[in-house]
């Protein structure tokens, strides 16, 4: 089910999606590949759903390949990635 991103203060584009009670995962459907600059994007975007709701675990969810320095990047900063 996915959840309105107003609610965390963020950009009305961005899919949030709950994958269980206390886990939100970010959704990136498209077929580029994530590269640094989205994870800093991404990891702003956990930042405030984090100040939002305070000990939720935020995942990323794509269909497209992932740098593997982003993949280093993002989980150091504990943001698992899940790909579809």
């Amino acid at each position: 089910m996915y959840l309105d991103p107003k609610k965390y203060n963020l950009n009305s584009r961005v899919l949030i999606e709950e994958k269980s009670p206390g886990h939100i995962a970010i959704v990136v459907k498209r077929k580029s590949r994530v590269i640094m600059k989205d994870g800093v994007r991404l990891l702003e975007q956990a930042k405030a759903i984090q100040k939002t709701t305070p000990n939720i675990k935020v995942s990323l969810e794509t269909y497209a390949p992932i740098c593997s320095k982003t993949k280093t990047f993002l989980l150091s900063k504990n943001i698992n990635t899940i790909i579809k």
